[in-house]
């Protein structure tokens, strides 16, 4: 048992932590509410502002096309999850219930491609896009990223939980795979799917490396390449204030999804990492 001095030595250590943590998410808001010509005058950081405006986030929207960027994002991650989670219950249904010839080794071999750096994979997906005239479209955009060895996994070892007993006791009935599939295991492994999906979208949403090397027509830029082509080309270096109200209205729905599901997360992680 842990005395009460240990536990306040604890909380006053984790409060700290949070404080380190939080303290740029706090500077990026106190930031975007600051006039420019505020900001520029400040010799010294000042850590809060009497009159605080939203000027800079009408400059977000109006300086740029960042709706126009939010609406690129939306699609590629609706569209990029859907597909992926189709692709990762077939995979994964098909690894944990089905019986073919060499599947251990298929399964193995598929465990082997994470250990491939990214690098590689970009590169040759990078030069397949090319080839294939997909730069420049939402279906290069979304094509490299419709599957994930994790995922499959993650959902793999879910599945692998539910009693064999079920699926021979569906088969005698004469229930088809698909249906099993769909009446049994796919609500049983609930909290595992609203994890791989929220985490998927969290990774669309956040996707910067291949967004801006297959795309160079401002009309394809998600908000992560955004944000650099606002930087470059939209309110110059300078309009810091301006650029941090677009990196708020950029990091907001994130934040409140994760907020909102954070427990869903663990929980589904936790349930795909144990067996029995």
């Amino acid at each position: 048992m842990k005395t009460s001095k240990e536990k306040y030595l604890i909380y006053i250590l984790l409060g700290l932590w949070a404080l380190i943590v939080l303290f740029p998410f706090y500077w990026m808001l106190l930031t975007s509410v600051k006039s420019y010509s505020s900001y520029n005058s400040e010799y010294v950081p000042v850590f809060f502002t009497l009159k605080p405006t939203l000027e800079n986030y009408a400059t977000a929207f109006t300086a740029v096309p960042l709706a126009r960027y939010f609406l690129n994002t939306l699609v590629f991650t609706l569209a990029t999850t859907a597909i992926m989670m189709v692709v990762v219950v077939l995979s994964a249904f098909a690894f944990a219930r089905l019986e073919f010839r060499g599947k251990n080794l298929v399964f193995a071999l598929f465990l082997s491609l994470m250990m491939i750096p990214g690098e590689l994979v970009i590169i040759t997906n990078y030069v397949t896009i090319t080839n294939l005239n997909l730069r420049n479209t939402f279906t290069g955009l979304i094509l490299p990223s419709v599957t994930s060895v994790f995922y499959i996994y993650l959902l793999k070892e879910n599945f692998e939980q539910i009693p064999d007993n079920l699926y021979k006791a569906a088969k005698v009935d004469g229930t088809g795979d698909l249906r099993y599939l769909r009446k049994v295991m796919l609500p049983i492994a609930r909290p595992t799917l609203v994890t791989i999906t929220i985490l998927k979208v969290i990774e669309c949403w956040n996707a910067y490396v291949w967004p801006r090397l297959i795309t160079d027509d401002q009309n394809y830029f998600l908000v992560s390449g955004g944000i650099q082509e606002i930087r470059e080309n939209g309110f110059g270096r300078e309009n810091v204030p301006a650029m941090m109200a677009a990196v708020v209205v950029i990091s907001v729905p994130l934040v409140v999804l994760f907020l909102l599901f954070r427990h869903k997360i663990m929980e589904g992680v936790a349930r795909g990492g144990t067996k029995g």
